[in-house]
């Protein structure tokens, strides 16, 4: 078994959530430290953003790791534990609402394509979309 980053890093549908991981600083993290829950959109998720949209994030650090924060949360928790929540704080300090049943979880809109792919410091989900905070969200739809 291996790590969050390694074990993502490995599955082709990640290029683009791995490639901000390694932008914004935190592949060290997911490589290294634990026990986090990553939420990982696939390629297809980016698509909703422009080049220059993707191009704005990446090259302002701040942003981009706000951005990949609102992705992982501190501890393992399968897609049963997040289940049995209402929402719950990511590392970039915002929170994620949970709705659905255990078997059709939604994180704030996004569905989960693969669950509870087990690493040694953690886990992942795969998401069919780009997390943004409610706020930044509201600003995007403006």
């Amino acid at each position: 078994m291996k790590s969050i980053f390694e074990t993502a890093r490995e599955d082709g549908r990640l290029s683009t959530s791995v490639a901000m991981l390694q932008a914004g600083g935190m592949a060290e993290a997911l490589r290294e430290g634990g026990e986090y829950t990553a939420l990982f959109p696939t390629n297809e998720a980016y698509s909703g953003f422009s080049r220059e949209a993707l191009d704005a994030v990446t090259a302002d650090r701040e942003r981009l790791t706000a951005m990949i924060g609102y992705h992982v949360i501190r501890g393992k928790l399968t897609m049963h534990d997040l289940s049995r929540m209402e929402a719950i704080r990511t590392l970039q300090g915002d929170y994620l609402e949970i709705t659905g049943p255990p078997g059709a979880v939604r994180l704030n809109d996004a569905g989960v394509i693969q669950p509870d792919v087990e690493c040694t410091n953690g886990i992942y989900h795969v998401i069919d979309r780009v997390l943004l905070p409610r706020v930044v969200e509201a600003r995007v739809k403006r």
